[in-house]
């Protein structure tokens, strides 16, 4: 083994830098974090899920990373639509899907463009798509999608389950924008 190990590489291997303790460290926060999941929810009841006049617009958060759950990747919330009204317009580099639990309406999507030049240069379609959906559809949106959900009945309420990944934040990608507030939020 010694003969396969080039001298002067073996030599800077183990020059004299600062020393860590990364390691002892993770083990230690693991330890940590495996004993406060033991005291996590499994079940949330519907009066410890809270409502939030968010710039989105009405919502009722279901699971998110603040509410003490075992659930550690997804935030689910419902978002209530009176006749009418929007949502505020928004774009996040995680996919979001919804399930349109009553009502009906329809969702502006404007899709992304990027290229990997010096930088990422972003740029979002001039026109957006417009897709409809009622009560039992399932939505999608692609990451990055500039997106905003109407209600398209001008006499019943409508509600929306979302869900979006929080996966990606720790691995550095935190984009999120509100790009344009509910109206009235």
């Amino acid at each position: 083994m010694n003969n396969i190990v080039d001298p002067t590489e073996k030599q800077r291997a183990y020059a004299q830098t600062s020393q860590a303790n990364f390691y002892a460290q993770a083990l230690e926060i693991s330890s940590k974090f495996r004993e406060d999941y033991k005291s996590r929810l499994n079940v949330v009841k519907a009066a410890q899920m809270p409502f939030e006049r968010s710039p989105d617009g009405l919502i009722k958060h279901i699971i998110h990373e603040g509410m003490n759950t075992k659930e550690c990747c997804l935030d689910i919330y419902m978002q209530f639509f009176e006749p009418g009204k929007a949502s505020g317009k928004s774009r996040h580099l995680s996919e979001e899907i919804a399930f349109v639990v009553e009502g009906s309406g329809y969702d502006l999507h404007w899709d992304v463009n990027f290229d990997c030049k010096e930088t990422i240069e972003f740029s979002w379609a001039e026109e957006p798509k417009r897709f409809e959906w009622k009560q039992g559809d399932f939505i999608y949106i692609p990451p990055y999608c500039i997106h905003q959900r109407f209600n398209g009945d001008s006499s019943n309420d409508a509600r929306v389950v979302v869900m979006n990944s929080r996966i990606i934040k720790p691995m550095g990608f935190d984009w999120f924008e509100q790009l344009e507030r509910a109206e009235g939020f």
